[in-house]
């Protein structure tokens, strides 16, 4: 099995998944080399390593491929975790936290997605969709009424799990959002938007495919 000295990670500027994937490496100060790619002409080499043709993908190794943004995020705070975004210490919190992630993606984002999908065809069905939506996010709003975080008084990987996908959602109708009955997810998500951390994550990578450069991401170089 041959290990690469830096990890490659695939991964798409605006995706969520991948979004969140970012995040994670930023805060273990995990380095890769990122291939910022375009869904409509996939590189090959991403392909041959994960048929599933979407992002994240990790190549940690030829045998060891990580596919899921939730994995990645999960091997990235394994290496490090400077900020305790995984509440080690704390009993039974990790597996608390990955159920309720995978609750999220499992009940919240079909709804953001049919939500988008109403937005951008004109559907007359947009209210419902938002409603939908908003069943969840007064869930969130009461947890930040009483902790300023999503699992406790102090950021976790909950919190940078959910948060490209509760952008996605104030993106969709940004007046509605503006003027919507949640303060408290809204100064949260403001705190992430308007920090360094984000600007980094959001970083415009050139595409991989135009030059094959390499472009170190997220920690220091090796």
């Amino acid at each position: 099995m041959a290990n690469y000295a830096i990890p490659i990670l695939y991964s798409l500027q605006h995706c969520p998944y991948a979004m969140r994937a970012r995040i994670a490496l930023i805060k273990a100060k995990q380095c890769v080399l990122i291939r910022a790619i375009k869904l409509s002409n996939k590189p090959g080499e991403m392909l041959q390593v994960s048929a599933k043709g979407s992002v994240p993908v990790l190549v940690i190794s030829d045998d060891v491929i990580i596919e899921e943004s939730l994995e990645v995020m999960l091997w990235a705070l394994a290496q490090n975790d400077p900020d305790d975004l995984l509440h080690i210490k704390q009993a039974n919190a990790l597996p608390s936290m990955i159920n309720t992630i995978l609750e999220f993606e499992a009940e919240f984002i079909p709804l953001l997605e049919a939500y988008s999908c109403a937005k951008r065809y004109h559907d007359d069905n947009l209210c419902d969709r938002r409603l939908a939506c908003q069943r969840y996010l007064q869930k969130l709003e009461e947890i930040l009424q009483v902790q300023p975080f999503l699992f406790s008084d102090k950021e976790s990987v909950l919190d940078i799990a959910l948060m490209p996908f509760i952008r996605k959602f104030a993106r969709i109708e940004k007046k509605w959002y503006r003027d919507s009955p949640y303060p408290n997810l809204r100064t949260w998500l403001a705190r992430y938007l308007q920090s360094s951390l984000f600007s980094k994550v959001m970083t415009d990578h050139e595409l991989w495919l135009e030059r094959r450069s390499d472009i170190y991401f997220g920690g220091e170089k090796l």
